[in-house]
């Protein structure tokens, strides 16, 4: 039933930015219905409601004018009888003669005083989801985010009644909301945009058969949010309305916190590489949606890179060492090149990939970030002389097997035991250091900077190379 207080918030907001005076009744027939409904390709679409609902030989796509205003006429209808099932309103529990179906969300048996206008509220606030990859969508009670995808309704609208876009899907709203909204607030938004620059921007796949809204990953929406609020925080409701309703919640969303990961990429790699790289290393950040919200807030946790786990412990490896492509005989110069750039693609993903994951893990140390910035850089480079220094894999051994591959603050303090007895005497104050902050650190700050010291040290290795 939230989507009735989100449909609340953007009529008020509408009537006042527009100097308007519309009810919820009035604002679904003028303006709803005919941007969602009152064309061959909805914009939504909503199971068993009155407009899905076809007699013997009709098809959504095929309706006349006055077959959709039938079915608007039909809606009008079963509300006025006081029917108020998931078909009547948006995101409320589907209802059978004795009791709701299984498939119900957010059910209770308290009586509720529910006004007609409450359940056109809900239609208006169904349509202001914010679609993100994992199935579920999310409500933001947020004027200016309210005003700004009712900008989308109408672009989506044009494109899906463009005779040159025949293949582009309707009902698709929610994904569109959020393909909208993250290109709206994002770097990359022009004034003139059209749909062959969505399309690079990956907004739209196109095929032969289809062309479709992908969906945008709720990370690269949270970094672009931030561009607009990048010192706010607000709530967030996650769902997922289909055959099953799911509810997740209500979430605190620290945008302020997408900034603080951003300005550690600029200063850790310069201001330059942040702007080149950002879609790239936007694209590794965060946790399925779902994962992201049993954290119970989204932030920089929730931004935790994918497949950022397998690196701790044991059962890891990283290797950054820089290709080296020479030219095979009887291979031509053409065969060589595309090699060498499939190679250099590939270096450069990778050194993406460490930039991302050091910036995050850096971020989540609490303690004195602006100190360590280089630390781990600098006891990499120490470890390596402490490596180098050794004619045999002894200390190599050490240093990977045991020291790095520590998941609990124990085995590396004793592996760093072990490496003080033949250090050189130029280092053994640095190794001490380490020890001392190591035993003060707890055991979350551990397990984040051995994975960071991880990174560095495979990361020297490939300089040294």
């Amino acid at each position: 039933m939230i989507a009735t207080t989100i449909g609340r918030a953007f009529l008020n907001v509408y009537n006042e930015k527009f100097r308007k005076n519309f009810s919820a009744k009035e604002f679904f027939d003028d303006i709803y219905f005919e941007y969602f409904f009152n064309h061959s390709k909805y914009m939504q679409w909503i199971t068993n409601s009155p407009f899905v609902q076809m007699k013997s030989s009709q098809k959504a796509c095929l309706l006349k004018p006055e077959e959709r205003i039938e079915k608007l006429e039909n809606l009008h209808q079963k509300i006025s009888d006081g029917e108020k099932d998931a078909s009547i309103a948006i995101g409320f529990p589907a209802a059978e003669e004795k009791e709701f179906a299984t498939t119900s969300g957010s059910v209770t048996d308290i009586e509720l005083h529910i006004e007609a206008e409450d359940l056109y509220l809900s239609w208006i606030g169904g349509g202001l989801g914010i679609g993100v990859a994992g199935g579920y969508s999310i409500f933001f009670n947020k004027p200016e985010i309210l005003l700004k995808l009712f900008e989308g309704w109408m672009i989506y609208r044009k494109y899906l009644n463009d005779p040159t876009l025949q293949s582009l899907r309707g009902n698709q709203i929610n994904t569109w909301n959020g393909q909208w909204l993250n290109f709206a607030y994002g770097k990359q938004f022009r004034d003139d945009f059209d749909f062959a620059r969505l399309h690079t921007l990956n907004v739209f796949s196109v095929s032969e058969k289809v062309i479709e809204v992908n969906t945008v990953k709720w990370s690269e929406l949270f970094f672009n949010i931030s561009n607009k609020f990048p010192a706010h925080t607000f709530n967030g409701y996650v769902y997922s309305l289909g055959q099953t309703n799911k509810t997740l919640g209500f979430y605190p969303f620290y945008f302020s916190q997408a900034k603080k990961v951003i300005d550690y990429y600029k200063i850790l790699f310069g201001e330059q590489a942040a702007l080149d790289d950002r879609e790239a290393y936007e694209s590794l950040f965060g946790l399925h949606i779902k994962r992201a919200c049993e954290l119970g807030v989204i932030g920089l946790q929730a931004l935790e890179p994918k497949e950022l786990k397998k690196y701790y412990g044991k059962d890891s490896s990283l290797k950054l060492i820089k290709p080296k492509i020479t030219q095979k005989k009887e291979e031509s110069e053409e065969d060589y090149k595309n090699r060498e750039k499939n190679a250099e693609q590939k270096d450069y993903e990778r050194i993406i990939t460490f930039r991302t994951y050091k910036t995050w893990l850096l971020a989540m140390i609490t303690n004195n970030k602006e100190e360590s910035l280089k630390y781990t850089a600098e006891i990499a480079a120490a470890l390596h002389e402490y490596r180098e220094a050794a004619t045999k894999n002894d200390r190599k051994n050490l240093i990977q097997s045991e020291l790095l591959a520590a998941k609990s603050k124990k085995p590396f303090l004793d592996a760093l035991t072990t490496l003080i007895k033949d250090a050189d005497e130029s280092r053994l104050e640095m190794f001490k250091r380490l020890r001392d902050k190591v035993h003060l650190m707890s055991a979350e700050d551990f397990g984040y900077f051995v994975v960071l010291l991880k990174f560095d040290y495979a990361y020297e290795e490939r300089e040294r190379n």
